[in-house]
């Protein structure tokens, strides 16, 4: 199987799990806040169709895609792609939403890995792109999980969320317009399947280990370190665990309304 239809699978998966935390839920539960200040569990899937939406008309018409990131950047955010969303029935919004995942999903199978797409920020490979895609999906089912008190079932897919947080180190200081400090750090994580995933070289002065799930947590701001089980040792690891930030959009942190609610998240 290609890279490109790998990825396309574990998004598709991931898709699903979120999926069955919403195909059930009241209209009320719905509106249920989520632990994102100001965002209810509706204006989260329809963050992620707005998204996915935007994600598409990348990915099959570049040129519309730039017309339409202009309108978004001229006040009317993702709604550019969209239009008014908000005041659908929350199973609207979930069959809005299945029908959009599905779409970006068809577009970037048609894709090759290293194929050039358009976004926000700079352009990204295909193969990128929907990593990006999932990491995304799993950070905000998170956030639906924990609104009603369970937790998404963690998979191998969480390597997708931990390549990024790795690979975004420099990222993170950067985006707060700091250098980003030399020397190197390793990341050692335990899989849910047991397996070891390793970054960075075994002599590095500064090492992260733990949990694939505590580490994706952390980088995508869904928990602080100090709620979790990770380990530090070095000031470097330190620093950067309390900087982490995988993915795009102004600086933010763990305490601000929540990290990852914005165009490039």
């Amino acid at each position: 199987m290609g890279p490109m239809q790998q990825i396309c699978d574990d998004l598709a998966a991931e898709h699903a799990a979120l999926d069955a935390l919403v195909a059930n839920l009241t209209e009320e539960q719905w509106s249920t806040a989520t632990p994102a200040a100001g965002w209810d569990v509706k204006a989260t899937i329809v963050h992620l169709v707005e998204a996915d939406l935007a994600a598409l008309l990348a990915v099959d018409d570049a040129e519309g895609f730039e017309r339409a990131k202009a309108d978004a950047a001229s006040g009317k955010g993702l709604r550019a792609f969209t239009g008014p969303a908000r005041e659908r029935s929350g199973a609207e919004v979930l069959e809005w939403w299945r029908d959009s995942r599905a779409r970006m999903l068809e577009a970037f199978r048609a894709r090759g890995p290293k194929d050039r797409i358009p976004w926000f920020g700079p352009s990204m490979s295909a193969l990128s792109f929907a990593t990006a895609r999932l990491m995304e999906t799993w950070s905000h089912g998170s956030d639906v999980a924990s609104t009603f008190g369970t937790t998404l079932p963690a998979t191998d897919r969480l390597r997708h969320v931990c390549h990024i947080g790795v690979t975004t180190r420099g990222w993170s200081y950067v985006n707060r317009g700091q250098e980003v400090p030399a020397g190197d750090v390793r990341v050692e994580l335990v899989a849910p399947s047991g397996a070891v995933w390793t970054w960075g070289p075994e002599d590095a002065e500064a090492i992260v280990s733990g949990t694939a799930e505590d580490f994706a947590l952390v980088v995508t701001q869904r928990r602080k370190l100090a709620d979790t089980a990770l380990r530090w040792d070095g000031e470097l690891a330190l620093d950067w665990m309390t900087k982490a930030q995988a993915f795009a959009g102004p600086a933010t942190d763990t305490d601000d309304d929540r990290a990852g609610l914005g165009a490039g998240s």
